[in-house]
């Protein structure tokens, strides 16, 4: 009995000479092909593809989407100028017809981008709609990423690699907004480009005599690792009282372009730099400094990046891919994995789980499984969870069989969402009988964390700074609003590279962070007691040092405090330290400002551009603009603090500098060197956009509070002043104009603050803590001492 029909059983009838055997062969929702198999990360290129209708043919009102995952950052396409950069287009081109069978009646093709044009994670979509008329089998479609034929420049492809980026063609053939996939995505491998600079990570403080390893890697100008690149280099060490050694290494040959120096020891007390190059003119060298303590004097900071997503649900390439990446190209000493909750199925998070015991290994890499909650902000908002125990996580599912996601959705997937642990009421619920076997983290990412929620044993950590930009304000405020949180920095790596994530432009557009942890031992139980007793501090991904301590107390402890109460803090960095605050919760109480103690210039200025539009997730404010001065002239400038080739600054001429970036929380800066500051006038113009969510990406979208700044001061105001700052709507959202020192900022910074100086009110506990800011706009945050003074 067969399941089909046959047409000879219809007798006499007409029909196109041939036509149901030919649409037979082909695939009933057709075929799409590349000119293309292999990208290069952040490279302008032009790419073709090919959709052949099938057999199902394409109705009147039908439509295509071209979609690719929400975390790519290839650069947004556009159809309104043909001659600028990232313009898509679509032809149509008519297949071959059989005797009798009538031509295609589409009149056009109409072409668009949106970014939330279907479902996660294939999210962005290229949109195709036909337009009067349907097509045959057999017709092809055109599409031309980049098109150059009428100048353009090309599209940007994504700045990050990814084994198998996929392009899913999605199709409606009846024309009724059903969508089915097409059989066979667009599979690309994204390498990485041409080596471009060294990368050298090391401690940053250590004792006399302590083992530690140095790792080395190539990276190209996206801050991708090099590939099967063995080229040789030279280490050179120099002690504090100018001893020195060199070492000589070569890169692997194999894989990744790294290697790893283990067992270097120091043999004397003080600041060691550390300076590598290899053998290749292209290749910029790189420089570390490590300090050396008096052995017994305190615990090594370990590095840990606890929040890196993988293919298992948003992430870029494989769970093994992004934990080895971790240990062995980011150098980071403790790593933990984190799957969206309502995305990964429970193989692979049983799978995931086996990998992470299997990695872990107590005195190199120690690793923890965890999840992120990701309920809305309306019922408590992000919330990672780290599993710091042994055992088996309860999850998806507790002891009891009770489902612990937010809920359950993802590609595979149909139906309604089945609503899980939602609000964030029932994820305490579950958790809270064993708090030692858990740390919480509340953070900002797509769906920011509410703090009208907190829970107090859980949640231990809050995270300050991710790819997804620095947060000062919910660290600040949680604190305010009397939660005893420490700080904590980590990447929310989406893209493959964690361990202070390298900066990928689109909404991950900062650079992830690191969290500093202090810990007695080098395994998961005493990390895990350590992160919850808050003994960290984070970075904004520099192997940065900091430290704020009361006596015997340290970072995240609960004390009483005396008027002769001194506070200590240690800083050590690398671009050298320029200011320093203190802070009680919300309220900043203390601040150093090094330039202003070093000296100010009578030439030196310096434009820093901070913070971000709004707190949620689309919270870019994208910068264009100018500095003009008169009746002096730029002798030179340089720009700090940004994260990727396509934020930059250029001279216009002899007495003007035109920039573009984008900052999401923090911050960049421009500092000038000008002929005299005395008699000068300098204005600066900005606009200020939003990110294009919506709409042409070619068109910018004005920030609706704060369109465009204008600041205009004259030099010898200047002078008198010190600096000007223009305080706009949104999130820590200023322009400022500063003078800066000639002199060079220290990468060693330690100090005493007496309490009594502060004059702390005696009816409450203040949470204190350091935030520090270095020349290259890196920060760090200490976690704070809660200390209540004596009535």
């Amino acid at each position: 009995m067969t399941t089909s029909f046959d047409p000879r059983d219809a007798g006499n009838y007409t029909a196109p000479q041939g036509l149901y055997e030919r649409n037979k062969a082909r695939p009933f929702l057709g075929s799409i092909q590349s000119n293309r198999q292999t990208l290069v990360a952040g490279q302008w290129d032009e790419i073709t593809l090919t959709y052949e209708v099938g057999a199902s043919g394409l109705a009147d009102g039908a439509w295509l989407k071209l979609a690719f995952k929400f975390y790519s950052d290839w650069a947004l396409f556009q159809t309104s100028n043909p001659a600028g950069a990232n313009y898509v287009s679509v032809e149509y081109q008519a297949g071959e017809l059989v005797p009798g069978q009538s031509q295609a009646t589409v009149q056009h093709l109409k072409v668009r981008f949106d970014q939330k044009g279907h479902e996660r994670p294939f999210q962005k979509a290229i949109i195709i709609d036909i337009v009067d008329g349907y097509l045959n089998p057999g017709d092809r479609i055109v599409v031309r990423l980049g098109d150059r034929r009428q100048g353009g420049a090309g599209t940007r492809v994504q700045s990050f690699v990814e084994k198998d980026f996929r392009l899913r063609l999605f199709i409606d053939p009846l024309g009724s907004s059903k969508f089915a996939e097409v059989p066979g995505d667009l599979v690309w491998d994204i390498v990485p480009g041409a080596p471009s600079r060294l990368q050298l990570i090391a401690p940053r403080l250590i004792s006399v005599d302590e083992a530690f390893d140095v790792l080395l890697r190539v990276d190209d100008v996206w801050g991708n690792t090099c590939r099967q690149l063995p080229l040789p280099g030279t280490l050179h060490l120099r002690g504090p009282d100018g001893e020195s050694q060199s070492l000589s290494f070569t890169l692997a040959s194999e894989g990744w372009a790294v290697v790893r120096l283990p067992g270097l020891r120091l043999q004397k007390i003080g600041e060691w730099q550390l300076r590598a190059h290899v053998d290749h003119l292209d290749v910029a060298p790189a420089q570390a400094f490590v300090n050396a303590d008096p052995q017994g004097t305190g615990l090594r900071p370990l590095y840990a990046d606890l929040h890196v997503h993988s293919d298992d649900t948003v992430g870029t390439n494989d769970t093994l891919y992004n934990l080895s990446y971790g240990r062995d190209v980011a150098g980071l000493d403790i790593l933990g994995y984190t799957a969206n909750d309502f995305n990964i199925t429970e193989a692979r998070w049983d799978q995931a789980v086996e990998l992470i015991h299997e990695l872990n290994e107590p005195g190199r890499f120690v690793c923890y499984p965890g999840t992120e909650w990701c309920g809305n902000s309306c019922a408590g908002g992000d919330r990672n969870v780290v599993f710091l125990h042994d055992r088996k996580p309860e999850f998806p599912f507790d002891n009891q069989g009770r489902l612990v996601r937010s809920f359950e959705w993802n590609e595979f997937t149909a139906g309604t969402i089945k609503p899980g642990a939602w609000p964030v009421d029932e994820l305490y619920a579950a958790y809270a009988k064993d708090p030692e076997g858990h740390l919480m983290m509340p953070h900002v990412g797509g769906r920011r964390c509410n703090l009208d929620w907190h829970h107090p044993d859980l949640e231990r950590l809050i995270e300050v700074g991710s790819a997804w930009g620095q947060f000062h304000w919910v660290y600040a405020e949680a604190l305010q609003r009397g939660y005893r949180v420490g700080a904590a920095a980590n990447s929310d790596e989406h893209q493959g590279r964690c361990g202070g994530g390298v900066p990928a432009t689109a909404v991950f557009g900062s650079r992830g962070g690191l969290t500093g942890v202090l810990s007695s031992g080098f395994d998961r139980a005493n990390v895990g007691k350590a992160l919850r007793a808050r003994r960290t501090f984070a970075t904004t991904g520099e192997r940065s040092f900091a430290s704020l301590r009361a006596g015997e107390h340290v970072m995240g402890e609960v004390f009483t405090a005396t008027t002769e109460t001194t506070l200590d803090y240690r800083l050590l960095g690398e671009s050298g330290w320029e200011q320093v605050d203190l802070f009680d919760g919300e309220r900043l109480i203390w601040s150093r400002n090094l330039h202003e103690e070093l000296g100010f210039s009578s030439q030196r200025v310096r434009l820093r551009l901070g913070g971000a539009r709004i707190k949620d997730r689309y919270r870019g404010a994208y910068w264009t603009g100018e500095i003009r001065v008169t009746g002096v002239v730029i002798k030179q400038f340089d720009a700090l603090g940004l994260d990727h080739p396509e934020q930059t600054v250029w001279r216009q001429d002899a007495t003007s500098l035109a920039f573009r970036t984008d900052t999401n929380g923090d911050t960049d800066s421009i500092e000038i060197e000008l002929s005299q500051l005395a008699g000068a006038s300098i204005e600066i113009h900005s606009r200020i956009d939003s990110y294009v969510k919506v709409g042409d990406p070619a068109q910018p979208e004005a920030y609706v509070h704060a369109p465009s700044v204008e600041l205009a001061v004259a030099g010898d105001d200047l002078l008198a002043e010190g600096q000007r700052v223009i305080a706009l709507p949104g999130a820590e959202l200023k322009l400022s104009l500063e003078r800066i020192s000639a002199h060079a900022l220290p990468r060693e910074l330690a100090g005493q603050i007496g309490i009594k100086d502060l004059h702390l009110s005696a009816d409450r506990e203040h949470p204190l803590f350091i935030c520090a800011r270095q020349r290259d706009q890196s920060r760090v945050w200490t976690s704070a001492l809660f200390l209540t003074m004596t009535a």
